[in-house]
């Protein structure tokens, strides 16, 4: 019995990967502990922390009439916290002890997200001061200088990650390096960049950023070709919390930390996990007019709801059609700085088994039958469109892409 039980045990474990010197790392919530003093060896007697250069308060310029935000389009977001968007410089300030005395005095910036930071991921971002700026890649330099603080600008890569990072300013000694306390006020929210030229979603025309971006309520058609209807639809990107139930989503999709730069890989595992269906993720999907312990789709007037009660209860919310799904989705996606919009589509054929064809079979009567007809023509549907970069097709095909999260069929697994 008992050597049975331990094969099994062995069969459930999973294949320990040689190559992988760290647990991989798919939360932005989770954290490691950082020390405040890293010694190099043996710490002398007489070593003071106080004698070294130290930091008495960072100024993050985060609330929304101040620069930061004015200059990142990310004003209009209800949270406490700085808010920047990638491949563009912002602002913070420095207090220090004394004054900061570049002959002998050494710091830099650490900025971490997840539980294993590592440098080549990514996920450990370390910035040294330098005296320029190069566009799109991180660094750091100082822009005015005043009794104990010294003002700086900082850039980030037009590539990074996308979350929330934790900031910490290190301090050089002879004995070790001195670190600043974990302090959440200062966690930073790095978001993807549509007016930066070198990010994946660069959108080049003002009033698309406008819509696509930073609009907040939208318009949904529905009905059918010959009885177009609408409703109208909030989206509240910018509402209070629903930047952390997006990057939630992330965790609860468990992309892994280093592939959230992506906008490819994004999308494709938030269309996943926008709907229920094999991964408990935020809608629960409802087409035969049955909905117990939940609410029909139609009760829904936007986004915010849906995702703040997913984001507390982490249980699929009841119940959505393709509408809510798209709706919930464009939230996301603006949310994070991708440029979307929700489209309908009427007299929507559903193709099931991918040959592009409708295939519908008849009994003997000359009907439609329906236990072996499984393609269908939808009075209408609706899904997304992203705009982004396709690095990884032939030339021609960026621009908008088409994402849909209502659950019909897995794509490649």
């Amino acid at each position: 019995m008992s050597e049975t039980t331990s094969t099994n045990e062995e069969k459930k474990k999973p294949p320990l990967n040689g190559r992988r010197a760290l647990p991989s790392s798919n939360s932005n919530d989770e954290e490691n502990e950082v020390p405040e003093m890293e010694a190099f060896g043996l710490i002398p007697r007489g070593f003071n922390p106080k004698d070294y250069l130290r930091v008495v308060d960072i100024h993050l310029f985060k609330e929304p009439h101040e620069i930061n935000k004015q200059k990142h389009h990310t004003d209009k977001y209800y949270s406490p916290k700085l808010i920047v968007r990638r491949g563009q410089p912002f602002q913070i300030q420095i207090d220090f002890n004394r004054p900061y005395n570049p002959e002998t005095d050494q710091f830099w910036l650490e900025y971490l997200i997840g539980r294993y930071p590592q440098q080549n991921k990514g996920t450990y971002i370390p910035i040294l001061l330098s005296d320029v700026l190069k566009p799109g890649e991180w660094g750091a330099k100082i822009t005015h200088k005043e009794n104990n603080s010294i003002r700086l600008s900082i850039m980030s890569s037009a590539t990074c990650i996308i979350g929330k990072f934790r900031l910490y300013v290190a301090v050089w000694t002879p004995f070790g390096i001195l670190r600043t306390p974990r302090n959440s006020a200062t966690d930073t929210y790095i978001l993807f960049n549509p007016w930066c030229q070198q990010d994946a979603v660069y959108l080049d025309d003002e009033k698309e950023r406008e819509e696509y971006v930073l609009n907040d309520v939208g318009i949904v058609f529905h009905g059918n070709i010959n009885d177009i209807k609408l409703r109208s639809w909030s989206y509240g990107q910018f509402e209070e919390s629903i930047l952390d139930a997006c990057l939630f989503l992330m965790d609860k999709a468990e992309l892994e930390l280093s592939g959230r730069g992506n906008p490819i890989k994004i999308c494709r595992v938030a269309s996943a996990v926008i709907n229920s269906r094999d991964d408990n993720g935020v809608i629960a999907g409802s087409w035969d007019n049955t909905y117990t312990y939940g609410v029909p789709p139609s009760a829904w007037t936007g986004s915010v709801d849906i995702l703040l009660e997913y984001y507390s209860s982490k249980q699929p919310v009841r119940y959505g059609q393709c509408w809510v799904f798209a709706g919930v989705f464009n939230t996301f996606l603006r949310c994070l700085g991708i440029p979307a919009r929700l489209v309908t589509n009427y007299s929507s054929a559903h193709d099931n088994n991918a040959n592009l064809q409708m295939d519908f079979f008849l009994d003997d009567e000359g009907k439609v039958d329906t236990k072996i007809t499984k393609d269908s023509v939808w009075n209408y549907h609706c899904w997304n469109e992203a705009w982004m970069t396709r690095p990884d097709l032939p030339v021609g095909f960026g621009g908008w892409q088409v994402v849909d999260g209502t659950p019909q069929e897995t794509s490649d697994g």
